[in-house]
């Protein structure tokens, strides 16, 4: 049986790979805290949804990597519609209520996992 934040994160992929900005927003939840390289912070979900629908991103998962009962990062190669071939990064994914609450982008697994690894001792301490 799929976890709760497994679900969640493979609803976002779908969502996003398929490039549907409605089901986008609906796989986030308001706010939704980004990370990647033009910025950080929090946007709504008609924002993310705006971002999925201009990007054209593509995001396969290659590993999953289960931190806490609300934290994972995922190893993906990315995609957008000008690239000549893959590109691999990972995210730091965070789950509230079944939705995405954060999806942090980074250069690669050993980053997302030390980025996973200190939200979750952060969490653990408030």
């Amino acid at each position: 049986m799929e976890s709760t934040l497994e679900t969640a994160i493979d609803e976002w992929h779908a969502s996003v790979n398929d490039g549907d900005p409605q089901r986008s927003a609906r796989a986030v939840g308001d706010p939704v805290v980004v990370l990647g390289p033009k910025g950080a912070g929090p946007i709504t979900p008609e924002q993310f949804a705006d971002w999925v629908e201009r990007s054209g991103i593509k995001l396969v998962p290659r590993s999953w990597h289960p931190v806490s009962d609300r934290l994972m990062a995922v190893e993906e190669d990315a995609t957008w519609p000008d690239s000549e071939g893959p590109t691999r990064v990972a995210t730091v994914f965070r789950v509230t209520g079944g939705k995405i609450t954060a999806a942090l982008r980074l250069p690669d697994l050993k980053s997302a996992l030390e980025l996973a690894c200190l939200c979750r001792e952060m969490a653990a301490t408030e």
